[in-house]
């Protein structure tokens, strides 16, 4: 029994750090990304929303690629996704001469990125006590944070003080991420069960695909036209972006671990419909508060927008914990989840498109009203979700009926 204690708690602790070395690389490199392509390859806003089609590509198959890899144990393709995640960031910071070489290491940054974001819950999941999986995640969450937080100060330093290159950016992010896959290659492994290579696209999981593909769409207008906005229209630089994002990551540091509490106490379906109401104020404030603020004053509205956006990502954890107390077996968590970013990845391929496409036609206010739209949606959706009862976890047959009923 202390044997297997202690080999639970050197797996947190390893585990923690490797979240910790990822939320890491991801400061540094999310605030980057934008401006290389802006300041590097002088990208339109037309071929910026077209970028993301094969951006988010793999995250469209990584229900295939997890599929492929089940015969691993989960820490084992964690391992393996890091790693793809930092040798793709030392490619793009050294070996990119045009742009198709941009779109390679794209393409390998994204496939180890994303197939982290798919077995890395279930993995947390798993290293939580019963009833308490919100909370897990949310100290796993602060951890991310934690480091994002210390990523985006580097680059904020950096870019403003000593000047960093891009490569010197994605060098240094790429090392993070590989330390964290040493971390995750470190964890003993759980037996593999067989019965886990498979897909899985179930009835029961009807109402998580749907919210899975309403996030998808609204957060891909977000990331990728929100810091187009502050780059075209308000001239903000890298050091700008690493200052929001240091302030965002620090409100995020209490924000996340909140969020978990309140979803264990409150229920995921409270926790998705207030997301929903403040991101429809926050898309309506992005999409014309310069047509009602002066200059200034617009440039901070959306500002505030920009972090607030931010933190409401932390909402992705009342998705999971709802997936968990509908899943039959802990098995099925991670396969489900893969399936759910392949169908978010679905609209997210294409959304971005149309997006550059309206945004070069009628302006990008509509771009953030398109995206208010979705939020209501997302809304109506959450009415669907089940509540607790109590602090124990509704019954996967209740859920499934209230759920066909309404279909």
């Amino acid at each position: 029994m202390n044997s297997s204690r202690t080999s639970l708690k050197t797996s947190l602790w390893l585990f923690g750090l490797a979240s910790l070395l990822m939320g890491l690389y991801g400061g540094m490199y999310d605030p980057s990304f934008n401006n290389y392509l802006a300041q590097v390859h002088h990208v339109s806003e037309v071929a910026r929303g077209s970028l993301e089609f094969p951006r988010e590509l793999p995250g469209f198959l990584v229900v295939f690629i997890l599929t492929a890899l089940l015969f691993l144990a989960d820490t084992r393709i964690a391992a393996l996704a890091a790693l793809l995640v930092g040798v793709a960031l030392w490619g793009q910071g050294y070996l990119t001469p045009n742009m198709a070489t941009v779109v390679v290491w794209m393409l390998l940054w994204s496939a180890g990125a994303h197939l982290f974001m798919a077995i890395s819950p279930s993995i947390g999941l798993r290293l939580a006590l019963a009833g308490q999986e919100g909370r897990r995640l949310g100290q796993l969450g602060f951890l991310e944070s934690l480091g994002a937080l210390l990523g985006m100060a580097t680059v904020y330093w950096g870019a403003s003080r000593w000047h960093f290159t891009f490569g010197v950016i994605f060098g240094i992010s790429g090392t993070c991420a590989l330390l964290a896959a040493a971390c995750l290659s470190l964890i003993q492994p759980e037996p593999v069960v067989e019965p886990r290579r498979r897909l899985v696209f179930e009835q029961r999981y009807s109402l998580f695909y749907i919210l899975n593909i309403l996030f998808g769409a609204r957060k891909q207008i977000f990331l990728t036209f929100a810091p187009w906005v502050l780059i075209k229209v308000f001239a903000c630089n890298v050091a700008t972006f690493a200052l929001l994002g240091f302030i965002g990551t620090v409100l995020s540091l209490v924000f996340r671990p909140l969020v978990g509490r309140a979803i264990d106490m409150l229920g995921e379906r409270t926790i998705i419909t207030v997301e929903s109401l403040t991101l429809i104020a926050i898309c309506i404030l992005y999409g014309f508060s310069p047509r009602w603020f002066p200059g200034h004053a617009a440039l901070l509205v959306i500002m505030a927008c920009y972090i607030g956006d931010q933190l409401l990502f932390a909402v992705r954890m009342a998705r999971i914990t709802y997936l968990n107390r509908i899943a039959p077996s802990p098995d099925a968590v991670a396969p489900t989840l893969s399936m759910g970013l392949t169908l978010d990845h679905a609209v997210s391929m294409l959304i971005p498109l149309g997006g550059g496409l309206l945004w070069a036609r009628y302006g990008y206010s509509w771009v953030f009203m398109g995206a208010a739209v979705i939020a209501l949606l997302n809304l109506l959706a959450a009415r669907f979700i089940p509540e607790r009862a109590g602090s124990s976890s509704v019954t996967n047959e209740k859920e499934g009926k209230e759920w066909k009923r309404a279909m």
